[in-house]
């Protein structure tokens, strides 16, 4: 993120934003920029892809759904962008940690070499899906589940834009893993930013609808077809990239939508 917060000091920031007065050194303008770019990018990925995804990807007969609810696509945005706003707060703190060298993060590629930039992102998803996967299904206890996780519950059939309409508390415990990974293992810099972009871009894909998988790869990846079981069904896919933990853990269930008994299979059912 030091990157970025020196491109934007350098371009933006301090000819057009700040006073003179106020150096780029200084704490407050440092944690104040990290907010805004932190605050702006999120809701840019959001809504820019997300928008990308439902007018593109997203077969909008699923809107005629029983379960899809009234204004569903307005309430999903609306709860997607208040989340993301205070979800940043956090997060902020993070990132502050990380310009100031308290994570493993790392500029040069020759410092762990191009094996162990590849290792590190598979070392990334392994870790982080196996950490949602746990805060996921943590979610989803008795004790907790209606004072946080129910908010993303209430779309049945979700659209791209439900990818983010979390409260804003189970939101954050579900990117932790993102943060603490470069804490504990090495990174580069770049690619954490690239896979920081990527982890959102695919949790707005396995809400798009579109259940269509290629070959064996429905018994590894946990797509938009495994995923919408979770919604309507609330007790099996929990992971995020893969199926390994689903599996390990007991909670895998075989897309219905592959079964001919999916979201798409009840809107026929109704056109007959």
């Amino acid at each position: 993120m030091d990157h970025v917060l020196t491109f934007m000091d350098y371009h933006i920031f301090t000819p057009y934003v700040y006073s003179g007065s106020w150096p780029e050194s200084n704490v407050a303008r440092q944690i104040l920029s990290l907010w805004i770019i932190t605050t702006l990018g999120a809701e840019l990925i959001y809504l820019g892809f997300g928008a990308l995804n439902f007018y593109f990807v997203f077969d909008h007969d699923l809107m005629k759904h029983p379960l899809f609810i009234k204004n569903q696509v307005k309430n999903e945005i609306r709860l997607g962008s208040v989340s993301l706003f205070w979800m940043s707060f956090p997060t902020v703190g993070l990132f502050y940690l990380e310009i100031k060298g308290h994570s493993k993060l790392y500029d040069n590629i020759e410092t762990q070499g191009l094996s162990g930039v590849i290792l590190s992102i598979a070392g990334f998803l392994f870790f982080t899906d196996m950490c949602i996967y746990w805060i996921h299904r943590f979610m989803h206890h008795k004790s907790i589940y209606k004072y946080l996780h129910k908010q993303h519950h209430i779309f049945k059939i979700p659209t791209p834009f439900a990818s983010h309409a979390f409260h804003p508390l189970d939101g954050f415990l579900q990117s932790l893993p993102y943060h603490i990974y470069p804490f504990i293992f090495p990174l580069h810099k770049m690619v954490y930013l690239s896979l920081f972009v990527f982890v959102n871009i695919w949790t707005i894909s396995i809400h798009d609808g579109d259940y269509r998988i290629p070959g064996q790869l429905i018994h590894l990846i946990n797509g938009a077809a495994h995923h919408v079981d979770h919604h309507l069904y609330f007790k099996y896919n929990y992971g995020q990239y893969l199926t390994l933990w689903d599996r390990l853990g007991g909670s895998y269930h075989y897309p219905s939508a592959l079964l001919a008994k999916g979201p798409h299979d009840d809107i026929q059912k109704l056109k007959q």
